[in-house]
């Protein structure tokens, strides 16, 4: 007999996906459910009476009325259309304790699927410390579902929820209605007299606001306090991924450096010893090597959202993002797509209205993502100094600050036209936006998800980069150079023929045909084009590769054509995942094309535009 499986369901910032975690710890996965992209955690846990159980921690949703397509997977799951795997025995409701307003008409909705209904009174310390009572038993009776409480930060904290699952799966497992129809406004609006019926009867003292939570907002929520936190908070994590991470960076260049000093001295054929070496060695190590930079990316937004501050964030940019035609709620997308755009993308299933959602898409692969990290060191490293400026800063920092920035422009200059082009007479809905208490981040929690992201970028570096860098090397070294040769063997081999092929249409760029034959495979992965320099030019992986590549190409390239390469990256398409998630998300090729073309346009514009005035300027 398979495992009985719990759904999590919850309103948005209710602490589930805290709960989710405290209840399964590394026992979970991460995939996507079938046919849609938006991600399904799953996760394993042993009652204390011994039962496996199957946990699945559902998107955050106000409603099963469902209008955004997060929402939309919460309620097929819910109502058991989705996956028979993710068919929900018991659904446990997670409701803030300090917020059970929206929750206790949520819980009224679930109990009309027909199923069974758990509720589970989260965040309950921060209820009693802001003087909240809540009778349980009443609330129990007057709901007719089982109510518990549960702390997910703390130890034991989920004991009494253990116990309840123990006892509600005991009981006949009976399956939804086969007449439920989506609420209407009407019905939404009686379920909710009734939920603020419960409240008066069950809630003894409404509490007081967090005397923190106010003093933080008058600060972080001014209109210009505020703006001015938050980009000192951008602007200490772009420093901090230059700063902390070159201890780590340097260990890892060690291991691959022994790794390459032990194949290079391995009896082994020429040919096998190459493609080990500088294949896969090589190749994979120096994209490895940025491993600590993005677990450090990943490290800040992970915090930023467990600390309650992203709300924050958004809310202070609705302004900026409105005026450009971007709504509120595409700032924390955005905000996702500097780690990796397709998260991002699919995060926009959160906004409910299609052209908004739409409008952040095509602009999501403009935030500088992680996998343009590696790219954007090697250069910065290779041509700018390692120096201060203001007495604090670091230039290279502030080049990657800029470079950033640049792509946030862009966005706002693509959305500001997409909507004026595509939705001109459309008017957007106003933004809502339910702000959460600050909370203190729960250490399991943080390293649970940067350890899912790490896993995430190794599984890429050794599937589609290894498989881009073998390619490369295969092109690189084939055909061999003829007996006599005078030239470096690359100049005879097929790689070689490619980058010739398409110099005159980068030329006025400023590429040569090493750079072209570097961005073909970056199409499938930006990273590739750091090993596949390294490939081309012919050095060798482990220790310091990276610095090697930077200081070949420093000899090799004028200044104009790194600026040029650097201005590409920002606004290349180069990653065929990403454009794969706008084809499923927007269920049109229509768009993939548009996104693809428009960014290709002006990654062309860029590139001409600076490599031209930098020449100019003598940038040699």
């Amino acid at each position: 007999m398979s495992a009985p499986v719990v759904a999590l369901v919850g309103n948005p910032n209710c602490g589930k996906t805290a709960l989710f975690n405290a209840l399964t710890g590394s026992r979970q996965k991460v995939a996507n459910y079938p046919g849609v992209t938006v991600e399904k955690k799953t996760g394993q846990l042993t009652t204390p009476a011994g039962r496996a159980v199957r946990v699945v921690d559902l998107p955050g949703t106000y409603s099963l009325r469902a209008r955004s397509p997060d929402e939309e997977i919460t309620r097929d799951v819910v109502l058991g259309r989705l996956a028979s795997d993710v068919s929900p025995d018991l659904i446990v409701c997670v409701a803030d304790a300090s917020n059970l307003r929206l929750a206790l008409r949520l819980v009224l909705e679930l109990k009309r699927v027909g199923r069974p209904v758990l509720l589970s009174l989260n965040m309950m310390d921060i209820a009693r410390k802001r003087g909240i009572e809540i009778d349980l038993e009443k609330l129990a009776s007057a709901l007719g579902v089982p109510v518990v409480s549960s702390i997910a930060v703390r130890r034991g904290g989920t004991d009494e929820l253990l116990a309840g699952l123990d006892r509600a799966l005991g009981r006949d497992v009976t399956g939804g209605p086969s007449d439920w129809h989506a609420p209407d406004a009407r019905e939404l609006r009686r379920a909710q007299r009734e939920a603020d019926r419960l409240l008066r009867l069950v809630v003894q003292n409404e509490g007081r606001l967090d005397p923190g939570t106010a003093r933080a907002d008058a600060i972080l929520l001014h209109p210009v306090a505020g703006i001015v936190v938050l980009l000192a908070i951008l602007f200490v994590v772009f420093q901090a991924v230059f700063a902390w991470a070159r201890p780590l960076m340097d260990l890892i260049s060690e291991v691959f450096t022994w790794f390459g000093a032990l194949v290079g001295a391995a009896p082994l054929p020429e040919i096998l010893r190459s493609f080990l070496k500088d294949g896969v060695i090589a190749g994979v190590g120096s994209v490895v090597v940025f491993l600590p930079q993005i677990v450090i990316l990943f490290f800040f937004i992970l915090l930023l959202e467990d600390l309650g501050y992203m709300a924050r964030a958004a809310f202070l940019m609705d302004k900026i993002m409105g005026g450009a035609g971007l709504h509120g709620r595409a700032f924390i997308p955005l905000l996702s797509s500097f780690a990796c755009a397709i998260p991002g993308i699919m995060a926009t299933r959160v906004i409910d209205d299609r052209r908004d959602r739409l409008t952040t898409i095509l602009v999501a692969p403009l935030m500088t993502c992680s996998a343009r990290i590696p790219v954007y060191t090697l250069i910065i490293s290779a041509f700018v100094p390692d120096r201060e400026v203001w007495g604090f800063a670091g230039l290279q920092g502030l080049v990657m600050f800029g470079l950033y920035a640049s792509g946030i422009l862009a966005a706002l200059g693509v959305s500001f036209v997409a909507k004026r082009l595509f939705w001109r007479s459309e008017a957007g809905e106003p933004f809502m936006l339910e702000l959460p208490d600050y909370k203190i981040p729960q250490l399991k929690s943080l390293a649970l998800g940067i350890w899912a992201r790490a896993l995430a970028f190794l599984k890429r570096a050794g599937t589609t980069i290894l498989s881009m860098m073998i390619l490369i090397w295969v092109l690189a070294s084939f055909p061999m150079a003829p007996q006599g040769a005078t030239e470096p063997a690359i100049d005879y081999s097929f790689a070689a023929m490619i980058g010739h092929a398409i110099e005159p249409l980068t030329r006025p760029l400023g590429f040569n045909w090493q750079i072209n034959v570097a961005l073909i495979p970056g199409m499938a992965a930006r990273e590739v084009a750091v090993g596949a320099l390294g490939t081309i030019y012919s050095i060798d992986g482990g220790e310091s590769a990276a610095e090697k590549i930077g200081q070949v190409l420093a000899g090799q390239w004028s200044l104009a054509t790194a600026l040029a390469l650097l201005a590409w990256y920002v606004f290349a398409p180069q990653c065929a995942s990403t454009l794969a998630v706008i084809r499923r998300e927007t269920g049109s090729w229509k768009w993939m094309a548009v996104t693809f073309f428009y960014m290709l346009a002006l990654a062309y514009a860029a590139a001409l535009l600076v490599f031209q005035v930098a020449a100019a300027f003598g940038a040699s």
